[in-house]
């Protein structure tokens, strides 16, 4: 066979091989697409009261955390309401229940102050009897505020690791055998896209690390207890408008707690990990596409501008 032949072959095959290739990748993304939209707008929810009758919220009188309390209810669970605020407790409470008369229960805990072997020992002697087959660890807390880290002080820290890390592991632990024992249960642990749609989170440094624990902990617990008929998840919602992100008003970027609510509830028992509200994924999407080292550089100017602002208010308060 000539030189020239065996060239021509050769360059024949390198364009169907870089064909194949490139559809392939086509089709890939094809059916990511597609798969997201099911999963995003079609897939239909899972019947929640198959879990259990009770589902159990921390931080539920405020934000995401109040917004799922009243959606689980219009499901047909009742309710196990966490908080340490006594008068938005019963404000939730009742407002709850004169909508779906469904039964609630509540438990005061401040987990700021709270140690661990209190709160699994309280929650479980409240929880006795009951059939929690929803747990969802929302409470979170944050800076006040943009801060380098030097800035935060001890006590800032503990805070933080205690109501972030410390609520998840304990409120899980209290629950955990009841779900173990029936061989069913949903743990839903809420996330935070600092910690994994961006590539840092500066002035927020230990709340985006905390959140990044629980991310790995549901990861692994979903692992772990899938087979024994318990589903863990964590889901990641970027901004949403609660006190908590110090934003008051929804945009198409920031859902309100209501609309993350409703698009939350519609994923659990699925994925281990999700991006519930479909505009938040969308900001998922364009920062992957964006160089690092730029959206490095965009949250530093951003959040210093931010600390700046924060600093100014201090002073014209001081």
């Amino acid at each position: 066979m000539a030189a020239s032949e065996l060239t021509t072959n050769y360059q024949d095959n390198l364009v169907l091989v870089s064909f194949l290739i490139g559809f392939l990748v086509f089709f890939t993304q094809i059916f990511k697409f597609f798969k997201w939209v099911w999963s995003m707008f079609l897939r239909p929810p899972k019947k929640l009261t198959n879990y259990g009758s009770w589902a159990l919220i921390t931080g539920s009188t405020d934000g995401i955390g109040k917004s799922l309390s009243f959606d689980l209810a219009s499901k047909g669970l009742d309710l196990i309401l966490i908080g340490r605020n006594p008068q938005k407790l019963q404000t939730t409470s009742n407002e709850i229940w004169a909508k779906f008369k469904t039964k609630i229960k509540i438990i005061l805990i401040d987990f700021e102050k709270t140690s661990g072997e209190e709160i699994k020992k309280k929650i479980k002697e409240e929880i006795e009897g009951l059939e929690v087959g929803i747990l969802v660890n929302n409470v979170g807390s944050s800076t006040n505020g943009a801060r380098f880290y030097h800035e935060i002080g001890l006590e800032g820290m503990g805070s933080l690791v205690n109501v972030n890390i410390g609520s998840v592991n304990w409120v899980t632990s209290a629950v955990l055998p009841g779900m173990l024992q029936r061989r069913k249960g949903a743990i839903v642990n809420i996330g935070s896209g600092s910690s994994l749609v961006v590539p840092s989170y500066p002035l927020f440094s230990i709340y985006a690390s905390t959140k990044a624990y629980v991310a790995m902990f549901s990861r692994s617990l979903s692992l772990e207890y899938k087979q024994l008929g318990i589903d863990v998840q964590c889901q990641i919602p970027l901004l949403v408008a609660t006190k908590l992100a110090s934003i008051k008003r929804s945009s198409f970027f920031v859902p309100s707690p209501e609309q993350y609510s409703k698009a939350s509830v519609r994923w659990i028992g699925y994925d281990s990990l999700c991006v519930p509200y479909w505009t938040h994924a969308l900001q998922w999407y364009l920062f992957n596409a964006m160089p690092d080292s730029l959206v490095n550089w965009l949250l530093l100017r951003y959040f210093l501008n931010l600390r700046k602002k924060i600093l100014r208010k201090e002073n014209k308060l001081a």
